[in-house]
């Protein structure tokens, strides 16, 4: 059985000072004009995955203008417990300019993290930012690819970040001109464990996903061939984790100097690029061209969820913002057939209702107008 969101409740969310919704198995088509509240809506369900949501904002960013800077994320969720209740949200704005702490809880129980979250539902998205991604930086593909992974892991976030805490510990011990060795001993082992960590696990999750890349041939979203560039991911499919921990350890021993010269570490996972062949036509993704690298990008995340629901038994939910307003009609049908066979509770957004139209008796359409709801059945 799919993941499914069954209540949402927003309080103070965006643009939403209180608003509730029902869902249920069908697709929810989420429409109305820009600016009406439709991203923020489904920005609110991706709360409940481990990270800052879909649009990576902080969390005072995410509170209504008009409150206190309190506001919460609640979900009746069906998911592989059972149902449950997930919510998230902060109690009142920071004082003093100390950060606002972040509150997760599991009917109405007090939990660490969002990551216990994963036990229940896994959530995964794709939005209009995304469309620059073959293009873009590597530090956006390396994003990209530990959402992906975090789906799987849901803890992956969590080493993501303490890796990055790491290497910038070693970072500022290195600007001392004499630093001391046992410290930097110290930092660098822990940096090597979290980094190995960090590369295994995202490249488990690229040998999986070129599995189910590789089983797409027919599909309207072209295939996929994808590797990761680091020479640690690689090594990892040869050798113990234990042993690429101790040549890294040995390779930041070696470059203290460099990297105190460069003033960063000039060699590590966090350096690493996810690299997208178009299969069909042998060329880099960024090379495709626009349409063909949207095509690319929707079969990246169709396969990613059907890994998920073949390595869980459950389907994830699926946010798709914006996503079927650039697709041909005949791409736009197919997308809907895939979703369909996916099985996952889907919920979509767009201005234009019309776009839908190939759904309609299918789906839930939601009009949304200033943070408002109002259900119009289709």
């Amino acid at each position: 059985m799919p993941g499914l969101v069954r209540r949402l409740t927003l309080f103070n969310f965006r643009n939403y000072r209180t608003a509730t919704l029902e869902a249920e198995t069908r697709p929810i088509v989420l429409h109305g004009p820009n600016g009406a509240g439709k991203t923020n809506l489904i920005e609110a369900i991706s709360f409940l995955a481990p990270g800052r949501g879909l649009r990576r904002a902080t969390l005072e960013e995410v509170a209504c203008n008009e409150g206190a800077g309190s506001w919460a994320v609640a979900a009746e969720v069906q998911g592989a417990l059972g149902l449950a209740t997930l919510g998230t949200g902060i109690e009142r704005a920071a004082e003093d300019g100390a950060t606002a702490q972040r509150k997760y809880r599991i009917d109405r129980e007090p939990v660490p993290t969002a990551a216990a979250f994963a036990d229940h539902v896994r959530i995964i998205w794709m939005v209009p930012a995304m469309d620059s991604l073959f293009v873009g930086a590597p530090s956006e593909r390396r994003r990209f690819l530990d959402r992906l992974a975090t789906a799987i892991d849901s803890e992956h976030n969590s080493r993501v970040n303490a890796f990055e805490r790491a290497l910038r510990s070693r970072n500022r011990l290195l600007e001392d001109a004499q630093p001391d060795p046992h410290w930097l001993d110290a930092v660098e082992h822990e940096t090597a464990e979290l980094a190995v960590a960090v590369a295994g696990l995202r490249a488990e999750t690229v040998r999986r996903l070129g599995t189910v890349l590789s089983a797409r041939a027919q599909s309207a979203f072209p295939p996929a061939e994808i590797s990761l560039s680091g020479w640690m991911e690689s090594l990892l499919a040869k050798e113990p984790a234990l042993a690429v921990e101790e040549r890294y350890r040995d390779v930041l021993r070696e470059n203290r100097a460099r990297d105190a010269a460069a003033g960063r570490t000039l060699d590590g996972p966090h350096l690493t690029d996810f690299a997208v062949i178009y299969a069909q036509k042998g060329i880099a993704a960024a090379d495709a061209s626009t349409g063909e690298q949207k095509a690319l990008l929707i079969g990246l995340v169709l396969a990613h969820a059907r890994l998920i629901a073949d390595m869980t038994g459950a389907a994830p939910i699926l946010l798709l913002d914006e996503v079927v307003a650039h697709l041909d009609p005949s791409r736009r049908s197919a997308l809907h057939t895939e979703l369909e066979q996916l099985g996952a509770q889907v919920w979509m957004t767009g201005a234009d209702p019309a776009l839908f139209a190939e759904i309609k008796g299918k789906a839930v359409f939601v009009e949304v107008q200033s943070g408002r709801l109002q259900l119009r059945d289709g």
